[in-house]
């Protein structure tokens, strides 16, 4: 059988870079090497594209300082990746693509949009789901239009309001009471995000969200457990997992509290009140439907003393050791071996039928 050419893309310009990098390490070592051919393609933190030679390169950090560049085509007669070294310009041939890139410029529609010029099948949502998802914002108007998924309550604004601050201050607590988490709205990993309590700290969370956007969001704090549910699939096959749980170290499960503190746990079998894993599974599948998503995402909720409370949804979840993505498929049986591969089927499925 002839090997297919399956482009990896990984690291990019987000906050999330070196999550990227280590789910992509993850998803390497699960591809079948018989049927790909791998081409690495590594993003660095500003932006510039480099063709990575092998899995140890990612491992040890050493391929962001690679000269070699490497670029790839958006021209669909061509479906390639250029690689360009001082000595020469070779073209590798692309047939299907894994963009593992978390939150902006690889979350967000963008990288998708090229591989759709370039008319190369991709693993993952698309341009649309992608972009949706990754706004907080416009996934709560969604998810709002669909009913019978409650949300936290929220106000939204746009950096440029803040030239007139009390005013912002104001229309938040007359709208919320403390205390609040402020986010950014389109990042992942928790980037950005932090609880105010009072004014002051008020004012030094949006400071920082806007660090990292021109649009804020700002939710009531929901006091509740905090469960995950992983989708696979689109058009008229979703498979949802079970549910699990994470148990966070810190006050609440930010970027530091999911890769740094060992104490934060994962639980892919978390004891439940009844029905509610049910409800969880129909809730996330609905919304993945409601988006238009693909291939994969993970639906997040809370539950707290008066029911489950819908979160966020993340169309390219984590891939690393300790993500609740793999982790919830192996838990039913799936192997990351298999979940991979099946990931690189819906990219095939998607590019037969749609074009």
């Amino acid at each position: 059988m002839q090997k297919e050419h399956l482009l990896i893309l990984f690291g990019g310009q987000s906050s999330e870079h070196d999550v990227s990098c280590m789910s992509a390490v993850n998803v390497i070592r699960s591809v079948d090497k018989d049927r790909y051919d791998l081409i690495l393609v590594g993003i660095t933190r500003q932006g510039r594209w480099v063709y990575v030679s092998n899995l140890y390169e990612i491992e040890n950090g050493s391929w962001e300082a690679s000269p070699v560049t490497a670029v790839l085509s958006p021209d669909a007669t061509k479906k390639c990746v250029y690689v360009i070294d001082t000595l020469r310009t070779r073209e590798f041939p692309v047939d299907l693509a894994f963009p593992v890139l978390h939150g902006l410029y690889g979350e967000d529609g963008t990288i998708q949009g090229i591989f759709e010029l370039a008319r190369i099948p991709y693993v993952g949502s698309g341009v649309l789901a992608s972009a949706v998802a990754m706004d907080k914002v416009y996934t709560k108007i969604i998810v709002n239009s669909l009913g019978g998924i409650r949300q936290a309550k929220s106000i939204w604004f746009r950096r440029e309001e803040l030239e007139k601050p009390e005013a912002v201050y104001r229309k938040i607590e007359k709208a919320l009471s403390y205390p609040v988490f402020v986010k950014p709205s389109q990042s992942g990993s928790s980037v950005g995000v932090t609880k105010a309590i009072d004014r002051p700290t008020l004012e030094l969370a949006i400071r920082e969200a806007a660090r990292h956007d021109y649009k804020i969001i700002v939710e009531e704090a929901i006091q509740g457990r905090e469960l995950e549910c992983a989708v696979f699939g689109g058009n008229n096959r979703v498979v949802t997992s079970g549910v699990g749980e994470i148990v966070s170290a810190a006050e609440f499960y930010d970027y530091d509290a999911k890769y740094n503190n060992p104490a934060s746990l994962t639980d892919t079998s978390p004891k439940l009140p009844e029905g509610v894993e049910e409800r969880i599974r129909k809730m996330a599948e609905r919304i993945f439907r409601a988006i238009d998503g693909f291939s994969l995402a993970r639906v997040d909720f809370f539950m707290d003393k008066d029911g489950i409370v819908f979160n966020e949804i993340n169309t390219m979840p984590g891939f690393t050791a300790i993500s609740m993505y793999p982790m919830l498929f192996d838990r039913i049986g799936v192997s990351r071996e298999q979940l991979v591969q099946d990931l690189l089927d819906t990219a095939g499925f998607r590019a037969a039928h749609e074009n």
